[in-house]
Protein backbone atom coordinates (compact mmCIF):
# COMPACT_ATOMS: atom_id res chain seq x y z
CA UNK A 1 0.00 0.00 0.00
CA UNK A 2 1.20 3.53 -0.39
CA UNK A 3 1.68 5.06 2.09
CA UNK A 4 2.42 9.22 2.32
CA UNK A 5 2.58 11.66 5.65
CA UNK A 6 -0.32 14.05 3.86
CA UNK A 7 0.58 16.29 7.00
CA UNK A 8 3.43 17.23 5.31
CA UNK A 9 1.95 18.93 2.31
CA UNK A 10 2.56 22.37 3.63
CA UNK A 11 0.29 24.48 1.92
CA UNK A 12 -0.22 22.06 -1.35
CA UNK A 13 -3.68 20.95 -2.05
CA UNK A 14 -3.97 16.95 -0.69
CA UNK A 15 -4.55 16.36 -4.88
CA UNK A 16 -1.25 17.99 -6.52
CA UNK A 17 0.49 16.41 -3.10
CA UNK A 18 -0.63 13.07 -3.63
CA UNK A 19 0.51 13.13 -7.49
CA UNK A 20 3.80 14.17 -6.51
CA UNK A 21 4.27 11.67 -4.44
CA UNK A 22 3.48 9.17 -6.41
CA UNK A 23 4.98 10.54 -9.70
CA UNK A 24 8.20 10.65 -7.85
CA UNK A 25 7.72 7.19 -7.05
CA UNK A 26 8.02 6.29 -10.07
CA UNK A 27 10.62 8.50 -10.96
CA UNK A 28 12.37 6.80 -8.88
CA UNK A 29 12.07 3.14 -9.58
CA UNK A 30 10.38 2.84 -6.19
CA UNK A 31 7.20 2.23 -8.50
CA UNK A 32 8.07 -0.26 -10.94
CA UNK A 33 6.88 -0.41 -14.48
CA UNK A 34 3.54 -2.54 -14.92
CA UNK A 35 3.13 -2.81 -11.21
CA UNK A 36 -0.54 -2.33 -10.15
CA UNK A 37 -1.40 0.41 -7.47
CA UNK A 38 -4.31 0.58 -4.81
CA UNK A 39 -7.77 1.17 -6.45
CA UNK A 40 -8.91 4.39 -5.30
CA UNK A 41 -11.22 3.58 -2.31
CA UNK A 42 -8.57 1.23 -0.89
CA UNK A 43 -6.06 4.32 -1.08
CA UNK A 44 -8.25 6.96 0.27
CA UNK A 45 -9.10 4.70 3.09
CA UNK A 46 -5.53 4.33 3.88
CA UNK A 47 -4.76 7.92 3.37
CA UNK A 48 -8.15 9.26 5.23
CA UNK A 49 -8.51 11.64 1.78
CA UNK A 50 -11.62 11.74 -0.49
CA UNK A 51 -12.18 8.90 -2.77
CA UNK A 52 -12.31 12.18 -5.22
CA UNK A 53 -8.76 13.50 -4.35
CA UNK A 54 -7.37 9.73 -5.19
CA UNK A 55 -9.37 9.72 -8.44
CA UNK A 56 -8.31 13.64 -9.17
CA UNK A 57 -4.66 12.39 -8.24
CA UNK A 58 -4.71 9.38 -10.63
CA UNK A 59 -5.87 11.13 -13.61
CA UNK A 60 -3.61 13.98 -13.58
CA UNK A 61 -0.68 11.07 -13.70
CA UNK A 62 -2.28 9.40 -16.54
CA UNK A 63 -2.79 12.18 -18.77
CA UNK A 64 0.72 12.96 -18.33
CA UNK A 65 1.62 9.35 -18.92
CA UNK A 66 2.70 8.11 -15.93
CA UNK A 67 0.04 5.80 -15.14
CA UNK A 68 -3.18 3.78 -17.25
CA UNK A 69 -6.38 2.97 -16.54
CA UNK A 70 -7.56 -1.19 -17.93
CA UNK A 71 -10.86 -1.87 -17.88
CA UNK A 72 -12.22 -4.09 -14.89
CA UNK A 73 -8.93 -3.95 -13.13
CA UNK A 74 -7.38 -1.11 -12.50
CA UNK A 75 -4.40 1.18 -12.99
CA UNK A 76 -1.00 0.22 -13.36
CA UNK A 77 2.52 2.03 -14.22
CA UNK A 78 3.88 2.76 -17.42
CA UNK A 79 7.55 1.89 -18.63
CA UNK A 80 9.47 4.81 -18.82
CA UNK A 81 13.24 5.65 -20.73
CA UNK A 82 14.63 8.23 -18.25
CA UNK A 83 17.76 9.35 -19.28
CA UNK A 84 20.80 8.61 -17.57
CA UNK A 85 22.33 11.70 -15.77
CA UNK A 86 18.71 12.93 -14.44
CA UNK A 87 19.63 12.50 -10.77
CA UNK A 88 22.61 15.27 -11.83
CA UNK A 89 20.13 17.63 -12.51
CA UNK A 90 21.27 20.95 -10.33
CA UNK A 91 17.39 21.86 -8.98
CA UNK A 92 18.20 24.22 -7.38
CA UNK A 93 17.36 27.58 -8.37
CA UNK A 94 20.43 30.28 -9.29
CA UNK A 95 18.70 33.83 -9.38
CA UNK A 96 20.50 36.06 -11.45
CA UNK A 97 22.27 39.37 -9.72
CA UNK A 98 20.24 42.66 -10.80
CA UNK A 99 21.25 45.78 -12.69
CA UNK A 100 22.28 48.49 -10.60
CA UNK A 101 19.83 51.28 -11.29
CA UNK A 102 21.44 53.82 -13.81
CA UNK A 103 23.14 51.80 -15.40
CA UNK A 104 23.98 52.27 -19.35
CA UNK A 105 21.29 54.44 -19.74
CA UNK A 106 22.97 56.47 -22.94
CA UNK A 107 22.12 59.68 -23.95
CA UNK A 108 18.28 59.79 -21.68
CA UNK A 109 16.42 63.19 -22.43
CA UNK A 110 14.73 65.22 -19.54
CA UNK A 111 13.03 62.84 -17.36
CA UNK A 112 10.08 65.25 -16.28
CA UNK A 113 9.32 65.70 -19.67
CA UNK A 114 9.27 62.53 -20.72
CA UNK A 115 7.46 61.27 -17.44
CA UNK A 116 4.86 63.72 -18.31
CA UNK A 117 4.05 62.81 -21.65
CA UNK A 118 4.11 59.15 -20.24
CA UNK A 119 1.32 60.00 -17.89
CA UNK A 120 -0.49 62.20 -19.95
CA UNK A 121 -1.07 59.01 -22.28
CA UNK A 122 -2.16 57.00 -20.02
CA UNK A 123 -4.81 58.81 -18.55
CA UNK A 124 -6.22 59.54 -21.88
CA UNK A 125 -5.90 55.79 -23.40
CA UNK A 126 -5.64 53.67 -20.33
CA UNK A 127 -6.28 50.50 -22.14
CA UNK A 128 -3.59 51.57 -24.19
CA UNK A 129 -1.31 48.71 -22.51
CA UNK A 130 -3.28 45.85 -23.46
CA UNK A 131 -3.89 47.06 -27.68
CA UNK A 132 -2.07 44.88 -30.36
CA UNK A 133 0.07 47.15 -32.20
CA UNK A 134 -0.58 46.91 -36.23
CA UNK A 135 1.53 44.84 -37.98
CA UNK A 136 3.83 46.83 -40.01
CA UNK A 137 3.92 49.45 -36.58
CA UNK A 138 0.56 52.27 -35.16
CA UNK A 139 0.05 54.84 -37.74
CA UNK A 140 0.88 57.65 -34.91
CA UNK A 141 4.48 56.26 -34.75
CA UNK A 142 5.04 55.84 -38.73
CA UNK A 143 3.43 58.93 -39.37
CA UNK A 144 5.69 60.70 -36.68
CA UNK A 145 8.74 59.55 -38.27
CA UNK A 146 8.15 60.58 -41.95
CA UNK A 147 7.05 63.88 -40.34
CA UNK A 148 10.80 63.98 -38.20
CA UNK A 149 12.66 62.87 -41.50
CA UNK A 150 11.04 65.10 -43.85
CA UNK A 151 11.47 68.86 -41.37
CA UNK A 152 15.18 67.20 -39.93
CA UNK A 153 17.36 65.24 -42.58
CA UNK A 154 15.28 66.28 -45.60
CA UNK A 155 14.02 62.99 -46.54
CA UNK A 156 10.57 62.14 -48.57
CA UNK A 157 9.51 58.81 -46.91
CA UNK A 158 5.65 57.82 -47.03
CA UNK A 159 4.62 56.61 -43.66
CA UNK A 160 3.01 53.39 -45.28
CA UNK A 161 6.38 52.51 -46.18
CA UNK A 162 8.24 52.96 -42.44
CA UNK A 163 8.33 49.55 -40.79
CA UNK A 164 8.29 49.71 -36.82
CA UNK A 165 10.63 46.77 -34.72
CA UNK A 166 12.33 46.31 -31.60
CA UNK A 167 15.62 46.83 -32.60
CA UNK A 168 18.32 47.01 -35.70
CA UNK A 169 19.47 43.79 -35.26
CA UNK A 170 15.56 42.35 -35.72
CA UNK A 171 15.26 44.58 -38.78
CA UNK A 172 18.30 43.19 -39.98
CA UNK A 173 16.99 39.27 -39.70
CA UNK A 174 13.89 40.94 -41.55
CA UNK A 175 16.10 41.94 -44.39
CA UNK A 176 17.35 38.72 -44.70
CA UNK A 177 14.32 37.40 -44.99
CA UNK A 178 13.00 39.76 -47.20
CA UNK A 179 15.79 39.00 -50.17
CA UNK A 180 16.29 35.34 -49.24
CA UNK A 181 18.86 33.84 -47.58
CA UNK A 182 20.71 33.06 -51.37
CA UNK A 183 21.38 36.45 -51.66
CA UNK A 184 25.02 37.82 -50.95
CA UNK A 185 25.69 40.79 -48.34
CA UNK A 186 28.58 42.67 -48.88
CA UNK A 187 29.57 44.72 -45.90
CA UNK A 188 32.19 46.96 -44.60
CA UNK A 189 35.51 46.16 -43.02
CA UNK A 190 36.04 46.70 -40.92
CA UNK A 191 32.30 46.66 -39.31
CA UNK A 192 30.19 46.73 -36.11
CA UNK A 193 30.09 43.07 -35.41
CA UNK A 194 26.78 42.32 -34.79
CA UNK A 195 26.14 43.31 -38.57
CA UNK A 196 28.05 39.80 -39.45
CA UNK A 197 26.81 37.80 -36.62
CA UNK A 198 23.43 38.48 -37.64
CA UNK A 199 23.39 37.83 -41.08
CA UNK A 200 25.46 34.74 -40.09
CA UNK A 201 23.05 33.62 -38.09
CA UNK A 202 20.52 33.89 -40.58
CA UNK A 203 22.10 31.86 -42.58
CA UNK A 204 23.30 34.20 -45.57
CA UNK A 205 26.78 34.74 -46.94
CA UNK A 206 28.80 37.91 -46.55
CA UNK A 207 31.25 39.51 -48.12
CA UNK A 208 33.60 41.80 -46.75
CA UNK A 209 34.24 44.60 -48.45
CA UNK A 210 37.84 46.94 -47.60
CA UNK A 211 37.55 50.27 -46.07
CA UNK A 212 39.15 53.16 -47.10
CA UNK A 213 39.74 56.52 -46.20
CA UNK A 214 35.90 57.72 -47.32
CA UNK A 215 34.14 54.66 -47.20
CA UNK A 216 34.49 51.31 -49.43
CA UNK A 217 37.04 51.25 -51.78
CA UNK A 218 36.35 51.45 -55.76
CA UNK A 219 38.07 48.08 -56.08
CA UNK A 220 36.29 46.16 -54.06
CA UNK A 221 32.31 47.61 -55.14
CA UNK A 222 33.80 47.12 -58.43
CA UNK A 223 34.80 42.73 -57.45
CA UNK A 224 32.38 41.70 -55.01
CA UNK A 225 29.74 39.48 -56.08
CA UNK A 226 27.07 40.74 -53.76
CA UNK A 227 23.82 42.16 -54.29
CA UNK A 228 22.93 44.07 -50.82
CA UNK A 229 25.31 46.45 -50.07
CA UNK A 230 24.95 47.26 -45.93
CA UNK A 231 26.32 50.48 -45.12
CA UNK A 232 27.22 53.13 -42.60
CA UNK A 233 27.77 55.88 -44.43
CA UNK A 234 27.62 58.69 -40.95
CA UNK A 235 30.99 57.36 -38.77
CA UNK A 236 31.01 53.95 -39.71
CA UNK A 237 32.10 51.82 -36.25
CA UNK A 238 34.99 51.57 -35.42
CA UNK A 239 36.81 52.72 -37.99
CA UNK A 240 35.16 55.92 -37.75
CA UNK A 241 34.86 56.86 -41.48
CA UNK A 242 32.75 59.05 -42.58
CA UNK A 243 31.81 58.76 -46.82
CA UNK A 244 32.19 62.32 -48.94
CA UNK A 245 29.65 62.90 -51.19
CA UNK A 246 31.45 60.85 -54.00
CA UNK A 247 31.60 58.21 -52.75
CA UNK A 248 27.34 58.14 -51.67
CA UNK A 249 27.00 58.36 -55.22
CA UNK A 250 29.56 55.59 -55.65
CA UNK A 251 27.66 53.54 -53.63
CA UNK A 252 24.42 54.57 -55.09
CA UNK A 253 25.98 54.46 -58.68
CA UNK A 254 26.69 51.18 -57.80
CA UNK A 255 23.09 49.65 -57.06
CA UNK A 256 21.52 51.23 -60.07
CA UNK A 257 24.42 49.29 -61.76
CA UNK A 258 24.11 46.06 -60.44
CA UNK A 259 20.05 46.38 -59.95
CA UNK A 260 20.83 45.95 -56.39
CA UNK A 261 20.07 47.40 -52.84
CA UNK A 262 21.67 49.84 -50.41
CA UNK A 263 21.28 49.32 -46.90
CA UNK A 264 21.78 52.49 -45.07
CA UNK A 265 22.49 52.15 -41.14
CA UNK A 266 22.12 55.48 -39.77
CA UNK A 267 22.38 54.56 -36.19
CA UNK A 268 24.60 57.50 -35.45
CA UNK A 269 24.00 60.37 -37.48
CA UNK A 270 21.93 62.59 -35.85
CA UNK A 271 24.41 62.88 -32.75
CA UNK A 272 27.08 64.97 -35.51
CA UNK A 273 28.58 68.24 -34.18
CA UNK A 274 28.14 70.21 -37.40
CA UNK A 275 24.35 71.98 -37.08
CA UNK A 276 22.93 70.66 -40.37
CA UNK A 277 22.96 66.26 -40.29
CA UNK A 278 24.52 64.74 -43.11
CA UNK A 279 22.29 64.23 -46.17
CA UNK A 280 20.87 60.90 -46.53
CA UNK A 281 21.86 58.11 -49.51
CA UNK A 282 17.87 57.52 -49.24
CA UNK A 283 17.68 61.32 -49.69
CA UNK A 284 19.92 61.61 -52.44
CA UNK A 285 18.74 58.91 -54.10
CA UNK A 286 14.74 59.77 -53.98
CA UNK A 287 14.36 55.95 -52.01
CA UNK A 288 14.86 53.90 -55.46
CA UNK A 289 17.76 51.58 -54.27
CA UNK A 290 18.41 52.61 -50.78
CA UNK A 291 16.62 50.79 -47.77
CA UNK A 292 16.86 53.91 -44.93
CA UNK A 293 17.06 52.24 -41.06
CA UNK A 294 18.01 53.92 -37.89
CA UNK A 295 17.19 53.40 -34.33
CA UNK A 296 16.55 54.99 -31.33
CA UNK A 297 17.96 53.10 -28.67
CA UNK A 298 21.63 55.00 -29.65
CA UNK A 299 20.15 59.01 -29.58
CA UNK A 300 17.29 58.41 -26.70
CA UNK A 301 18.57 55.38 -24.21
CA UNK A 302 19.25 51.52 -24.78
CA UNK A 303 16.13 50.83 -23.20
CA UNK A 304 14.11 52.37 -25.92
CA UNK A 305 14.18 48.93 -28.61
CA UNK A 306 12.70 50.41 -31.02
CA UNK A 307 14.27 50.81 -34.37
CA UNK A 308 13.16 51.41 -38.01
CA UNK A 309 13.12 50.55 -41.44
CA UNK A 310 12.20 53.07 -44.87
CA UNK A 311 11.22 50.60 -47.79
CA UNK A 312 11.99 51.51 -51.45
CA UNK A 313 8.03 51.33 -53.34
CA UNK A 314 9.38 48.05 -55.50
CA UNK A 315 10.27 46.02 -51.56
CA UNK A 316 7.03 47.21 -49.79
CA UNK A 317 4.77 44.91 -52.18
CA UNK A 318 6.93 42.18 -51.59
CA UNK A 319 7.53 42.91 -47.94
CA UNK A 320 3.64 43.04 -47.34
CA UNK A 321 3.06 39.58 -48.99
CA UNK A 322 6.04 37.71 -47.71
CA UNK A 323 6.42 38.98 -44.55
CA UNK A 324 3.50 41.17 -43.20
CA UNK A 325 1.91 38.48 -41.22
CA UNK A 326 4.38 38.81 -38.58
CA UNK A 327 3.03 40.67 -35.51
CA UNK A 328 4.94 44.07 -34.79
CA UNK A 329 7.56 43.49 -32.05
CA UNK A 330 6.68 46.78 -30.23
CA UNK A 331 4.14 46.90 -27.72
CA UNK A 332 1.31 50.18 -28.88
CA UNK A 333 2.31 52.14 -25.20
CA UNK A 334 5.65 52.30 -26.62
CA UNK A 335 5.04 53.63 -30.03
CA UNK A 336 2.65 56.09 -28.63
CA UNK A 337 5.13 57.60 -25.63
CA UNK A 338 7.22 57.82 -28.52
CA UNK A 339 5.47 59.60 -31.16
CA UNK A 340 4.23 62.33 -29.05
CA UNK A 341 7.68 63.09 -27.91
CA UNK A 342 8.84 63.11 -31.82
CA UNK A 343 5.78 65.16 -32.07
CA UNK A 344 6.25 67.62 -29.29
CA UNK A 345 9.44 68.76 -30.24
CA UNK A 346 11.03 67.00 -27.32
CA UNK A 347 13.20 65.26 -29.36
CA UNK A 348 14.90 67.41 -31.35
CA UNK A 349 15.61 69.60 -28.31
CA UNK A 350 17.08 67.04 -27.20
CA UNK A 351 19.63 66.04 -30.09
CA UNK A 352 20.19 69.96 -30.04
CA UNK A 353 21.25 69.34 -26.74
CA UNK A 354 23.72 66.36 -27.31
CA UNK A 355 25.38 68.36 -30.20
CA UNK A 356 25.72 71.46 -28.05
CA UNK A 357 27.41 69.17 -25.33
CA UNK A 358 29.56 67.44 -27.77
CA UNK A 359 31.03 71.17 -29.39
CA UNK A 360 31.56 72.34 -25.96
Amino acid sequence: MLTYDMEARGSRGKTVYLYEQIKNDILTGALAAGERLPSKRDLAEHLSVSVITAEHAYIMLEEEGYIEARPRSGYYVLPLTLPKDRDRRDTEIRFLPEEPAGADTGNVPEAAGLSRIIRRILTEQPDIMLRKPPHEGCAVLRNAIAAYLGRYRGMRAQPENIIIGSGAEYLYGMLVQLFGRRVIFGIESPSYEKIESVYCANGVMVEHLTMGRDGITSEALAETNAEVLHVTPFHSYPSGVTAGAGKRYEYLRWARDRGGYVIEDDFDSELTFFRKPIETLYAMDGGERVIYMNTFSKSIAPGIRIAYMVLPEPLLQRYREGLGFYSCTVPVFDQYVLARFIDSGAFERHLGRLRRAGRS
